[in-house]
């Protein structure tokens, strides 16, 4: 026990000191303060992060504090990060699975899913990774982790009772593979993931004489990396999980059995279900979908004002439907607040503590700080270049807003391309696609977070998993972007 407190107490010291050093004598930017004192705090929060020195949520609220006190962000300003859109995305998702779950809609999926796959781990991880990364693709990467991971539980809790004392890391990997393919897919179109569309726009501003990145063009050449990293991720979970983890085979007979054992479908099965499939639709089809030749309109714009409308509006649009329609027998509603307050709050708050450290990032200057520095490797060879940009916008990536770092970082790209005559998308694409490249923390992305609030997967498995897909990423996509962003895009 004493060990406990003692592997708690130093990682907590570390994270202070760390902070306290760059408050006091280390001076990143002499004349603007607030880069230094952001970074102690981005230092002090990946450290606890890290160690779980204290609970992670409690971690996430370090800015409310910190930032605040240091004159970095006003606290009405930091507070109110951890309520947006996309904490609404998360909430009305989640809500959809409970109330899945609520029907025992889940168990049916996932007899279903184990029927069609297989039921080896490897073929269930293979067939969850390539779906989660072609919903992905059209679908926010949130909207998709949250759909796939509802599924995913069930199909964990179907090994658990069949495997009850089994020490396999079979429900680490499953969530990481989803958690991987979504942001993974997420790059393969331009409206895919947020920082593509904000490199599509950015790109356009900064160079109007240059041609327009298409959707088809930047489908040409992201979908095949897209799926050669999905590959990859995929080989990288399946050593993990040491090919064979479960140690027990599963009759496909006896799954049929259970199947036909379930019945016929009841109606707060298909409700829910159709629910399910309408919130999809309904996010994949809000806006526009360019094809080049021709362009799908979203149902958005049937609205006075379609940009009032995002995914978070949609989710909870679908709760409130749950918490209205009645069941069969009219006794509840498909959902109430008994079950919907099962949600893992603890996850929400982490969200708002990643999007509070990406505020702190931005308002202070240390985004643009960090991004200047890159103007002083002008001088490196053009593939080492690329490999340095890849590895500091994924560093970076696994503290704060992939969005914000790339509108942050690509300006001063742009002009660093500029300035030592390359060609800028050289440097621009790489950089956009790394930002989504950020495997180890769960505060990295949304479906990294999402992953995480399951609570089956301890910090340590996501960093040790993680570092190695960061680093193999990197390396594969400095050498895609190497040879074939010239090839796609002649006109660079």
């Amino acid at each position: 026990m004493k060990f406990f407190h003692r592997s708690k107490i130093l990682p907590i010291i570390i994270g202070i000191v760390a902070f306290l050093s760059f408050a006091w004598f280390i001076e990143l930017s002499p004349e603007n303060p607030k880069i230094s004192y952001t970074a102690g705090i981005a230092i002090l929060m990946a450290i606890w992060w890290i160690t779980e020195a204290i609970p992670i949520p409690a971690t996430a609220l370090v800015p409310v504090v910190l930032f605040p006190i240091m004159g970095v962000v006003d606290g009405k300003t930091i507070s109110s990060l951890y309520f947006n859109h996309l904490i609404f995305l998360f909430i009305g998702g989640f809500m959809m699975a409970l109330a899945m779950e609520k029907w025992n809609l889940h168990r049916r999926i996932a007899l279903k899913i184990l029927l069609l796959f297989g039921v080896s781990p490897s073929k269930i991880l293979l067939g969850f990774m390539l779906a989660t990364a072609i919903l992905s693709m059209w679908m926010s990467n949130t909207a998709t982790t949250m759909l796939m991971v509802s599924i995913g539980i069930s199909i964990i809790q179907k090994f658990k009772t069949i495997n009850p004392d089994s020490k396999s890391k079979f429900p680490v990997i499953l969530l990481l593979g989803i958690a991987y393919s979504s942001s993974i897919g997420g790059i393969a179109t331009l409206v895919g993931t947020p920082p593509n569309l904000s490199f599509a726009r950015i790109f356009a501003i900064l160079f109007p004489e240059m041609p327009e990145i298409s959707f088809a063009q930047w489908m040409a050449f992201a979908f095949p990396l897209s799926m050669i990293v999905l590959l990859l991720a995929f080989l990288i979970l399946r050593f993990f999980l040491r090919l064979s983890p479960m140690g027990v085979s599963i009759n496909k007979e006896s799954l049929r059995t259970e199947y036909r054992q379930l019945g016929p479908a009841s109606f707060e099965e298909k409700t829910v279900f159709y629910l399910l499939i309408s919130m999809a639709i309904l996010w994949i089809m809000r806006l526009d979908i360019p094809l080049g030749f021709t362009t799908v309109p979203g149902w958005s714009n049937l609205f006075p004002t379609p940009g009032f409308i995002n995914d978070g509006t949609i989710a909870i649009f679908i709760a409130l439907l749950l918490f209205l329609i009645p069941s069969k027998n009219n006794e509840q509603k498909l959902l109430d607040w008994e079950t919907a307050n099962k949600l893992p709050w603890g996850i929400v708050l982490l969200f708002g503590g990643g999007f509070a450290l990406a505020q702190g990032f931005v308002d202070s200057g240390l985004s643009l700080w960090v991004g200047n520095l890159l103007s002083h490797v002008g001088n490196l060879p053009g593939y080492v270049l690329i490999l340095g940009i890849i590895l500091i916008m994924t560093t970076l990536t696994e503290l704060t807003s992939n969005t914000a770092t790339t509108e942050m970082v690509l300006p001063v790209l742009a002009g660093l391309a500029v300035s030592i005559d390359m060609p800028p998308l050289l440097i621009m694409i790489p950089a956009t696609l790394a930002a989504s490249f950020a495997f180890m923390l769960p505060v990295a992305t949304p479906p990294n977070a999402i992953v995480f609030g399951t609570g089956e997967i301890k910090m340590k498995d996501m960093v040790r998993i993680g570092i190695w897909m960061n680093l193999i990423s990197a390396i594969i996509t400095s050498t895609f972007c190497y040879f074939a962003i010239e090839w796609v895009f002649p006109s660079t």
